[in-house]
Parts: structure tokens; C-alpha cells; sequence
């Protein structure tokens, strides 16, 4: 499906050996932030990966920081959605569009697993339509005035900060913004379906840096929307962990179930639903990891047809093979803290995170009526 360098498989190894060795034992058991494994992973080298060595990562590509969220995800989902989000989504977008402050001052401590930094676009009245956002930046006396609000923010309580998507006088744009600054208040933390909290803070009159300042303008949101394509490839990444993850545990199951005298892995209906899922699994794989492959050949720009088709079909995906992992575990699998009912809750979020299957589509189509399929070639 894919050709690996020497140095990417060793890598994939390496961090599939360090997850079954040390992440799963408390795997499915997290709700905040997995710190232990992160700052383990970061003293192995393994956090922040597709960041600069200047700023601590390891200089690496995309394809790879996505190679180790599927690596360590298939043991653990939580280490690797907080990968994810550390290599794929704020992070990735101060080091691709911040200044030389922003990028000195915020990428270090991640990379050394000591901070995190989320991603705040939601708002109460916006959140597929970006345009309607109500959270602007207004210039007074040369001061840069931030006030809104954002919701269904994830890791806020692990994060010293915050990517704010905002309006400007001249366009939408991004600040990064601190949550220990005057003004900037949290209203309400809330528990979703997987199990993890989502917060909704405020921003009133917060004084916000010049050098804080990540995208402004016409201009600058290209750039962020071309950023938001790494967060999609990221997303459909996760995914696919967790659906390898489930096949993996339905695979084990079915052989070592035994019903009627045999593993109930020996029926035909149990073999067919296992093939449809590799199926299924393996064509998500391939969308996503080609889409890496091309960005990376483009200057590090993810094609939004590739990120769209990759994250939609990734989506749908995991959603599938959690409900079909489930089944062939039956009661045992439907019972609260087992790992199929923990990963069947969690799945379900892919198809809004990152943009809804809906967005995904109208995107996809809007590429096909300009350009049609690409060719191969």
C-alpha cells in the first residue's frame, strides 16, 4: 500500500513496541490529557516530529508524524488523538504561518511534552460557516483588541493556550491567545459522548501581540485553510488507528470465542464481516497516506480533494468497523469500559471534528465540477 524508507519503518516499530510496552495497560482509561506517555514519548524523541529541530522536534515530514499517531493509536486512541493534536493542528499551523516570537516562545514546550496548545474556531452561532464568526480583533491606538467567544474546545485544561480562528477589520484570521490572560474567562467545561471535556471560554477586551498574530486577512486565511487540510489529514489518521485498533481486538476475539464447538471466527458470516472491515480499513489507509505523499511532493501543502476524500471515507470508516467490531463481541463488548464500547463512542466524533461529513462532500464536489478526477498521471 505504501513503500516505507528504512528510517520510517524503524519508526513505526520502534513506537509500536514503546506503546505495547507501556500504553497498554492504561489504555481507554484516560479522560484529560494522557501526560504520562506524552512526556515519555517526548523523552524518546518521539513527540512533535514534523516540527524544526530548532524549536526541539525532529525535523521530520508529515507522513511521518502521521506514521507514529497510527503506530501508538491502535494501543492506545487517547496517545494518539493528543498527538494528533500536537503535530497536526495548532502547532503544525504556528510553525507554518507564526512569527519567529510565537514559534520561539509556544513550539519548545510542546515538543518537550511540558504544554500543549488547542485549536479554538466553534462558536455558539458558527461552526461549519466560518464567515458568520462573531469573535473579532479591532485596532485601537495601535493595540490589537480580541473579544468573543469559542466552543466545544478540546485539551483547554492541558494548555497554557489557544489558536483563536477570528475576524479582523480586513478578513478572518488567527491570534494565539493565552488563558491565563486579563480577560479571558472560562464559562463552562462540558463532558461529551466519548467522554472527554470540551470547554467554552470567553475573550473580553483581551490585548492581543503583534507577534501573536498567526494569519490575518485574505491572504492569511488561505494559509489557514490550507492548514486545516494537515487537520483533516490528521483526523482521518486518527481514524484509522481506531479502527485498526477494533480489528485487531474482533480479530483476536473471534478466534478465541468458541460457540457450537468452534471459534465463532470460523462462521461465514464472522469471516465476511472481518474482510469487509480490512477492506474498508485499508482503503481509508490508502487514501490518506496517498494524500501525504502528495503534499509532501507539493511543497508541504495538502491537496484539498485528497485531504476531503481522505477524511470522509476515514470517517465513515471508523464509525463502521467500531459498530462491527462491537457485534462480533456481542453483550461482552457492549458493556461500559470495555474498549469496543469505549471505541464505538469515540468513533462517532470523527464524522463532526475536523469538518463534518457534510462539509467533506460539498468540498469534494466543489473540486470535481472545477477540475473533474484527477488523472493519474
Amino acid at each position: 500500500m505504501l513503500s516505507l524508507s528504512a528510517e520510517q519503518e524503524m519508526l513505526v516499530s520502534s513506537l509500536a513496541d514503546l506503546a505495547e510496552a507501556e500504553f497498554a495497560a492504561d489504555a481507554f482509561s484516560w479522560h484529560e490529557a494522557p501526560w504520562p506517555n506524552v512526556e515519555l514519548l517526548a523523552d524518546r524523541g518521539f513527540l512533535g516530529i514534523n516540527i524544526a529541530e530548532e524549536y526541539g522536534g525532529g525535523g521530520m515530514g508529515e507522513l511521518d508524524a502521521m506514521l507514529s499517531i497510527e503506530a501508538v493509536g491502535r494501543v492506545c486512541p487517547d496517545t494518539a488523538e493528543f498527538l494528533y493534536n500536537q503535530q497536526m493542528v495548532a502547532p503544525r499551523a504556528i510553525e507554518m504561518f507564526g512569527t519567529d516570537e510565537a514559534k520561539e516562545q509556544y513550539l519548545p514546550p510542546v515538543t518537550a511534552g511540558e504544554d500543549a496548545i488547542c485549536i479554538a474556531i466553534s462558536e455558539p452561532e458558527s461552526g461549519s460557516d466560518v464567515g458568520s464568526m462573531r469573535t473579532e480583533v479591532t485596532e485601537d491606538d495601535g493595540d490589537l483588541i480580541l473579544n468573543g467567544e469559542k466552543i466545544w474546545v478540546s485539551h483547554v485544561k492541558a494548555a497554557s493556550a489557544a489558536l483563536v480562528w477570528t475576524q479582523f477589520p480586513e478578513g478572518l484570521g488567527s491570534v494565539l491567545v493565552e488563558f491565563d490572560w486579563d480577560g479571558v474567562e472560562i464559562e463552562q467545561h462540558y463532558t461529551n459522548m466519548a467522554g472527554h471535556e470540551q470547554t467554552h471560554f470567553r475573550m473580553e477586551d483581551v490585548t492581543v501581540p503583534e507577534a501573536n498574530v498567526v494569519t490575518r486577512g485574505k491572504e492569511g486565511f488561505k494559509q489557514q485553510l490550507k492548514a486545516l487540510n494537515w487537520e483533516r489529514l490528521g483526523s482521518a489518521t486518527v481514524a484509522n488507528a481506531w479502527s485498526r485498533c477494533a480489528l485487531d481486538k474482533a480479530l483476536d476475539y473471534a478466534q478465541q470465542r468458541e460457540q457450537f464447538d468452534q471459534p465463532i471466527g470460523d462462521f461465514q458470516g464472522i469471516e465476511w464481516k472481518l474482510a469487509d472491515m480490512a477492506k474498508q480499513l485499508e482503503s481509508a489507509r490508502a487514501l490518506t497516506y496517498r494524500a501525504a505523499v502528495n503534499a509532501e511532493q507539493q511543497g508541504r501543502i495538502p491537496d484539498r480533494l485528497d485531504a476531503s476524500l481522505a477524511k470522509l471515507l476515514a470517517s465513515e470508516t471508523v464509525e463502521e468497523v467500531t459498530s462491527e467490531s462491537l457485534q462480533i463481541f456481542g453483550a461482552n463488548g457492549y458493556q461500559q469500559g470495555h474498549p469496543l464500547e469505549n471505541l464505538y463512542r469515540r468513533a462517532r466524533g470523527r464524522r463532526l471534528a475536523a469538518g463534518t461529513d457534510e462539509i467533506q462532500k460539498n468540498q469534494i464536489a466543489a473540486e470535481l465540477k472545477k477540475n473533474g478526477i484527477p488523472d493519474l498521471v
